[in-house]
């Protein structure tokens, strides 16, 4: 992979949603804030280089930042990345306006 990308990328952005092991890392690193790679292997169900696979592949479309604390990687989101690439997707296919009714049973609306 080339250069790490310092602009959202959607196309990247949305390949790194498209794999859900990648998504649960993203989930993981929201909820717990900063993890290193032992503990994400410790998580899954898959061998070390298949979730340094993953954290690169995240690490390239500039969601998640990396830092070395002697042996140990650790990782965090971009969080200020992922908001905009999810402000781009929202601005580019939600409507102007929306009708909730279009989407929700109206009794449902009423609680």
């Amino acid at each position: 992979m080339g250069e790490t990308m310092t602009n959202p990328d959607m196309i990247a952005f949305c390949k790194a949603l498209g794999d859900e092991t990648r998504q649960r890392i993203l989930e993981l690193l929201q909820q717990q804030g900063e993890l290193c790679v032992t503990d994400l292997v410790a998580a899954f169900d898959v061998s070390q280089p298949t979730i340094s696979h993953h954290l690169n592949f995240l690490k390239q479309a500039n969601l998640v930042t990396a830092r070395r604390e002697g042996k140990q990687i650790y990782y965090r989101l971009n969080q200020d990345n992922i908001t905009e690439c999810c402000g781009m997707l929202w601005t580019k296919f939600v409507p102007t306006t929306i009708d909730l009714t279009d989407y929700v049973e109206p009794e449902k609306l009423a609680s």
